[in-house]
């Protein structure tokens, strides 16, 4: 494993705007290990409205098993990148601020369940919902699976992450973790990405009818599962998203719909009670945590004004995605159908 630690900033605004020049090795098909890591932190800037040249600084950069990361900090954030895709940020004034949006409709589970206690989070990038459920919820117990043990230590050493008895990590594989637990959880949030030349998806086995029963078999009476995916640029007509929300419709009873405003995000949100609560319901639920002081966070009830029916995406033709048939990357192309097979079948 190769690992850099940079205590400065190591890039310079090039001259006259221009981009700095892109050195390749013989084949010409390698960029340089620096242009590498300006590439990242360029992203990073342009991710957060900076020039794509603005100053910025690689503060760490390793690879592991499962990626390439890297830890950049610009314009008072910091952002983690695995394989040039940035997954977690954070304020470096304050841990609180400056996360992703979208990790913000983790907190909905509160909607269904106003007593949870124990919450299991598969995915742990730069800790982003760990921090937020430590910070407003010191009295729930989360349980964070992560695979790659770099992510940990990456997490520990330059995302504030911490152990406590309030938050344990463990190594492993998300589904592994699952069928080994005897735990049931007042909440299971999915995060966890994998990444091609396509971007990024979901790895197969957490994703299929079978992955989403096991999840379900370790949920409390009131429990639920918050479901991360990242649409493409046709939104609701994403062929993934059609894919995973048929697939939990397959296992959930409910499945509600909450695309973030600042990204190309959905939080699905799978119940295992059967009542399907409008949208003046859950506005109503969300009033009374809100008052009552089991929810803190100053966004709550805007994020619950996301809501979208599914009506329409019900009525879109999808097959289930099961462990013997998830082409979730291949979902990811460019014009990919929504139907993935001429015998698909919706779950409707």
């Amino acid at each position: 494993m190769n690992t850099h630690r940079i205590s400065h900033p190591v890039f310079q605004p090039p001259q006259a705007g221009r981009w700095p020049d892109t050195p390749t090795d013989p084949t010409g098909k390698r960029a340089t290990a620096k242009w590498r890591r300006w590439a990242v932190a360029a992203a990073g800037a342009a991710l957060i409205g900076a020039q794509p040249y603005a100053l910025a600084g690689v503060v760490f950069e390793t690879t592991s098993a499962y990626h390439h990361m890297t830890v950049v900090d610009a314009q008072g954030l910091r952002s983690l990148s695995f394989d040039g895709a940035i997954q977690s940020r954070m304020s470096l004034a304050d841990p609180t601020r400056g996360h992703f949006e979208y990790t913000e409709y983790f907190h909905l589970p509160w909607l269904w369940n106003s007593a949870m206690r124990q919450v299991l989070m598969i995915g742990l990038g730069g800790g982003s919902a760990q921090r937020a459920y430590q910070q407003y919820y010191p009295h729930v117990t989360v349980s964070t699976v992560e695979l790659d043990p770099v992510v940990l230590q990456v997490a520990r050493d330059y995302f504030g992450v911490k152990e406590s008895p309030t938050l344990e990590i463990h190594i492993a594989d998300g589904r592994m973790f699952l069928r080994r637990s005897t735990q049931r959880y007042d909440a299971i949030i999915m995060d966890a990405y994998a990444r091609n030349r396509y971007g990024c998806f979901i790895p197969h086995h957490l994703v299929s009818k079978e992955f989403f029963e096991l999840a379900e078999q370790h949920l409390t009476r009131q429990g639920v599962l918050a479901y991360n995916v990242i649409t493409d640029d046709r939104g609701w007509q994403s062929a993934l998203l059609a894919a995973v929300y048929h697939t939990m419709k397959a296992v959930f009873p409910q499945v509600y719909l909450f695309p973030a405003a600042e990204s190309q995000n959905v939080v699905l949100i799978g119940t295992r009670s059967s009542e399907k609560l409008t949208s003046a319901q859950l506005w109503q639920r969300g009033v009374d945590l809100v008052r009552g002081g089991q929810v803190a966070l100053p966004s709550f009830l805007e994020r619950i004004q996301r809501r979208q029916d599914d009506a329409a995406l019900a009525a879109t033709p999808a097959r289930v995605l099961t462990d013997d048939f998830a082409p979730v990357d291949g979902l990811l192309r460019p014009g990919a159908p929504v139907r993935t097979r001429p015998d698909s079948t919706s779950t409707e």
